[in-house]
């Protein structure tokens, strides 16, 4: 078997992927002694060697073993036999130590004389029999096998004439070891440390004996092979802590290649008990199961995840592994508890048992362990506070994601995983179709699945009577591309109690390299571009059921996806706006461990035992700190480019970089860092940085405020992981006041599209807005939303939340938020759990008191995305959402507007204002002109342009609470300044927030690029006032003349909204569910006549698609279900 050796990859870890058997220098001379080998397999059997296969070989080198020092039980004790060693083994970059007695070392002396008898045996025996067919006899002469030798490794038929003599170690090499030493008794010590340096120079100095499995046993390195990959595992998977051979009894009952005995005696029937042996790996942050070091198969594998700090008794830490007590004498067991998950392990003495234990346990005691809760409460630490090769790249609506994805897919080497809450098969990811069918999803899946890359999709398993994704069909198609398609659906509502939420992440991700995480489902209806069409006709952007419009009509079946659902010629497809983003390297991983967790969970629920749906480990499960890489101050000269505007500038300032490059810090312990340098002044909190968590709510609030009904200053209580929000003491937690713009070799990444277009990897300025963003250096920091039926985590994660929080707190001048809900409570509200909204009362008051401009910017849907019109008798669900969003935003005591209007009046909207985004189009030439809301699914928010969180979760207790809807999202905390303004002065801006805030908003007022230095400075009325509030209004008011659409804040009941209905259906004759037709005269007065003139004329003035929110429609009405309606009966928390 041929090995490839790729590359060394940019983090250090090495791949050789498996080849198929050729060997072309011997295909003709051996084709009739290999098809002869092939005839008899016990040939195999019988001639197995110390030689590994060139494939299976671990050590390409060979590595350098010295007696580090030498024990004994008693400083009396002169026997030899009872020495412990310690030998610390050197392979290229890699270093480890090892613990053993001098009878381990002897059992592998017989152990190694005893494969070679065995093989110059095998060898003779092949001899005589081959002469014997010479002579026509001894046709069917039996082959003499051993029961214990290993046949699981492919070894050549032919073996070398001399490999046995090449491989022998003479026995009188270990007799010092073992012979009674003569002398003085301190000497014993060292005359035993020389002998046993002598012997291991014997097979450490032959790299057929090295790789032979009992010294690769003896010296604890093991080879595994994923996914036709093979990997050396502690350069993979990261350290090992500790690995040996356990028992364990939850298992099913492994399979073995040939007849093997259990035991040597049946004196307690242990052969017939369900226990048996595996190889257990332990890593810093899983435990992993297999059948043996060889052995490619995972068995188990146990994720660690964040633990409670006390245990059920208040007292101490709650251990990942504790020792149990065993009713049988003979038997030593302890237990692994994690991720609500617990398993027995047994081992041969009580002595092993305490060494697992001690090793498990001290894999949660590094700060930087998964087993605590990072900032925000975070399963992940922040990544790139040094120089690690953190990255991120935004896209803004489905074109531009789309893309990037595909371009992604199509370079894939090993494996994909893709998680989603919807997900079409059909879907093209190119533009326009007919030109990219190779785009498909299922197409670019199935190339790359006969390449060998492995596909793991994890889909929503929705309920089928309220949605109508059809997450089976998907299913099934999936499962026909190729067997490298692995497919799970998760929950089985019946069995997991499971009907209320969902899992609503959006991730793909690429070879544990890129992912993508943001609002994007890879389903219908999402791609778009900034133009945001609401046409089609004929089909060239949207075929089938892609022209998508929920509030019109939602497909009743998903099978035929080129049959039009809507008619194009008399309804608009409702435009899409999402933002999605690129992560690199460390964050990336985070997510696919996030990922992994999920998967595991969901197959060991649905599919314990399908062989087809394989168990996964997380790669790279933790980097090497960041914050504990000794650090040094480099200096980097400014760079930029002359641009029109003179406050434009990307500088390249001082950075923090480690002293050694990331590749160069191997994953191996005992390894280990010094602390941390600092040069002074190099860190320092600013406030953005993250308080203590009793000092958070130290923001004026010690007395109810004046005119404001008291409430209870609870919203702390209501926080889940409370405790973890703000956390100084954590040394992550802290931001670096400046930015570190430096920019490492990027020349192991593959070339993407985005790379091929005009505007390149690096932008030359902020103001060339587009639809792709910069990939820049950023400090990034994973967060999610999951619980134990989602993820299978020991305790509730709330991250997105808590990060939601405290950034709103802690942002100096604006928050910028875009989301498709926006559904939160103040404190004291009992109902709505999440208090997004009341950080933002707490900002704003502050601003006010303090005398200090602030803003909140909020851009929402105009109307929830369902099908039914606002009067329709099937559309309740429609309207309680309306409820519950006006009842957080203007409506009611609870609602932030009239809690401001309380305290401050109407200043409140200086403050705080409320948008939506509308789009308009002719459905065809010489059809009709409508109208129709543009969908903001995107789930993102900026603060200060420094700081953007981008996910998947909405501003509702569904996605933000943890134990509901399952959530991804990403804090990223800019490091490359650029020169901007703020609120007049100069300011710092983040390249990656800045420039993303800027393409963002022309795109919403419909800026050029040359008009983009105008909504540099988002705080100055220049800005604020007149170009964004003035386009929101000028924009609202056309619309409502050409089309008179809802909502509007014209209509205050449904009486009027069905009187509107009657008089626009009686007067146009057709009309959209929300009124988007426009007549094909405008009426108006002109020198006291009535004339028509061309509503085209008054769309001209729109810019953009920016409009007012309706604050004032529907109001006076209650919007929640009636007890007639089936909704009236469903809990409430569906829609909240």
């Amino acid at each position: 078997m041929n090995v490839e050796r790729l590359p060394a990859e940019r983090h250090g870890h090495r791949y050789a992927r498996m080849q198929p058997e050729h060997d072309p220098d011997t295909e003709g001379d051996a084709a009739s002694s290999s098809s002869s080998a092939a005839r008899r397999p016990e040939v195999l059997a019988a001639s197995a060697s110390f030689r590994l296969s060139e494939a299976t070989r671990v050590f390409e080198e060979l590595p350098r073993a010295t007696i580090f020092s030498v024990s004994r039980p008693d400083a009396g004790d002169i026997t030899p036999m009872l020495l412990s060693y310690t030998i610390e083994i050197n392979y290229k970059q890699f270093r480890w130590r090892l613990f053993k007695k001098a009878s381990q070392v002897l059992y592998l002396h017989f152990a190694l004389k005893r494969r070679e008898f065995l093989e110059e045996f095998h060898e003779k025996q092949e001899q005589v029999k081959e002469w014997l067919q010479n002579l026509g006899i001894g046709d069917n002469m039996p082959v003499v096998h051993d029961d214990d030798e290993a046949d699981d490794v492919n070894v050549p038929s032919q073996p070398d004439e001399n490999s046995i003599r090449n491989r022998n170690v003479p026995s009188i090499a270990v007799l010092p070891v073992i012979r009674p030493a003569l002398g003085r008794q301190h000497s014993i010590s060292d005359r035993a440390k020389v002998a046993m340096q002598e012997y291991l120079n014997h097979f450490f100095g032959n790299l057929d004996i090295v790789n032979s499995r009992e010294v690769q046993i003896l010296s604890t390195f093991s080879l595994q092979i994923f996914g036709g990959i093979m990997f050396v595992i502690f350069a993979e998977y990261g350290p090992k802590l500790k690995e040996d051979y356990v028992s364990v009894g939850h298992l099913p009952k492994i399979q073995k290649g040939r007849k093997e005995k259990c035991c040597s005696c049946g004196l307690f029937n242990c052969c017939k008990s369900s226990w048996q042996k595996v190889w257990v790996v332990l890593k810093p942050g899983f435990l992993a199961l297999l059948k043996d070091p060889f052995d490619p198969k995972l068995l188990d594998v146990i994720i660690f995840d964040a633990l409670p700090h006390m245990d059920i008794n208040g007292e101490g830490q709650i251990s990942l592994a504790k020792e149990i007590k065993e009713r049988n004498p003979l038997h030593f067991g302890f237990q692994v508890s994690s991720g609500g998950r617990t398993i027995k392990l047994r081992t041969r003495s009580s002595s092993k048992v305490k060494d697992w234990v001690t090793a498990i346990n001290a894999a949660r005691q590094p700060p930087e362990g998964w087993c605590y809760p990072h900032r925000f409460g975070s399963f992940a630490p922040p990544r790139g506070l040094l120089e690690d090769g953190s990255m991120a790249q935004w896209f803004i609506d489905g074109q531009a994601g789309f893309e990037a994805i595909a371009s992604s897919i199509e370079h894939a080497k090993s494996e994909i995983f893709i998680t989603g809450w919807w997900l079409c098969p059909e879907l093209y990811l190119r533009r326009p179709f007919e030109h990219h069918g190779s785009s498909r999803l299922d197409a670019l899946l199935e190339a790359r699945a006969k390449q060998g890359v492995q596909i793991y999709i994890l889909m929503y398993k929705e309920v089928a009577l309220a949605l109508k994704i059809n997450s089976l069909y998907s299913k099934n198609r999936l499962l026909n591309i190729h067997e490298n398609v692995k497919v799970l659906r998760y929950p089985d509502h019946f069995s997991s109690g499971v009907y209320l939420w969902s899992h609503h992440e959006k991730i793909v991700i690429v070879d544990n390299q890129v992912c993508y995480i943001g609002g994007l489902d890879l389903c219908f209806g999402r791609y778009d571009s900034p133009d945001h069409k609401v046409n089609d006709a004929p089909p060239v952007i949207w075929p089938g059921k892609d022209y998508y419009n929920p509030r019109e009509s939602e497909p009743n079946s998903w099978e035929d996806t080129t049959k039009d659902e809507l008619d194009r010629t008399k309804y608009p497809r409702m435009p899409w706006h999402d933002v999605h983003c690129a992560l690199y390297g460390p964050p990336c991983r985070d997510v696919a461990r996030h990922f992994v967790q999920r998967w595991n969970y969901a197959k060991r629920n649905k599919a314990p035992n399908e062989q087809a749906i394989p168990l996964l480990m997380p790669h790279h499960h933790m980097v090497i700190p960041h914050y504990k890489g000794r650090s040094k101050e480099t200096n980097g000269e400014a760079e930029g480019k002359q641009n029109d505007d003179d406050n434009v500038e990307v500088k390249k300032k001082a950075s923090l970089a480690s002293c050694a490059s990331y590749q160069d810090v191997p994953l191996l312990l005992p390894q280990e860092l010094e602390p941390q340098a600092l040069p002074d002044g190099d860190l320092a909190v600013t406030g953005f940085d993250i308080d203590q968590a009793d000092n958070v709510n130290k923001t004026g609030f010690k007395q109810p405020l004046l005119n404001r009904k008291a409430k209870v200053d609870a919203s702390r209580q209501d926080l889940p992981m409370r405790g973890f929000v703000d956390n100084l003491s954590s040394v992550e937690s802290a931001s670096i006041r400046r930015f570190d713009s430096a920019k490492e070799d990027r020349h192991h990444m593959d070339k993407k599209w985005w790379e091929r277009q005009e505007r390149g990897d690096q932008v030359a300025s902020v103001l060339d807005i587009g639809q792709v963003g910069p990939r820049a250096t950023c400090r990034c920091q994973v967060i999610r939303s999951v619980g134990q039926w989602s993820a299978g985590t020991t305790q509730i994660e709330g991250s997105i939340h808590n990060a939601y929080f405290s950034l709103i707190e802690k942002a100096e001048h604006f928050v910028y938020i875009e989301n498709q809900f926006f559904i939160s409570g103040l404190s004291g509200d009992d109902t709505i759990k999440n208090r997004v909204l009341e950080a933002l009362y707490r900002r704003i008051i502050r601003a006010e008191r303090e005398k200090k401009r602030f803003k909140a910017i909020i851009v929402i849907p105009l109307l929830p995305g369902f099908q039914g019109g606002i009067d329709d008798g099937g559309a309740a669900s429609v309207r309680a959402i309306m409820h519950w969003q006006y009842r957080t935003i203007c409506r009611g005591p609870n609602s932030i507007l009239q809690n401001l209007y309380d305290v401050i009046g109407l200043k409140a909207h200086d403050y705080i204002s409320f948008h939506g985004l509308r789009a308009h189009g002719r459905l065809s030439d010489g059809g009709p002109l409508v109208t129709s809301q543009i969908y903001v699914h995107s789930k993102l928010m900026i603060v200060d342009d420094r700081i953007v969180v981008i996910g998947s979760a909405n501003i509702n207790d569904r996605s933000l609470l943890g134990s509901r809807d399952s959530e991804i999202a990403v804090v990223i905390e800019d490091k490359e300044v650029v020169n901007s303004k703020m609120d007049g002065r100069h300011w710092e801006a983040g390249k990656f927030s800045l420039s993303l805030r800027l393409s963002l908003w022309a795109e919403h007022l419909g800026l050029h690029r040359g008009e983009v230095s105008h909504i540099m400075d988002p705080m100055d009325d220049s800005t604020f006032k007149n170009i964004w509030m003035a386009t929101a209004k000028t924009n609202t008011m056309i619309y409502q003349d050409v089309f008179s659409c809802v909502p509007n804040d014209l209509i205050h009941s449904r009486t009027q909204f069905r009187q509107s209905i009657a008089y626009w259906k009686e007067k146009i004759g057709h009309t959209t569910i929300d009124l988007g037709v426009a007549q094909e005269k405008l009426e108006t007065y002109q020198d006291g006549d009535l004339k028509g003139t061309d509503p085209m004329d008054r769309l001209q003035l729109v810019r953009g698609h920016l409009v007012s929110f309706p604050l004032d429609f529907m109001c006076q009405e209650d919007l929640r279900p009636y007890f007639s309606e089936s909704e009236y009966y469903t809990s409430p928390q569906v829609f909240h």
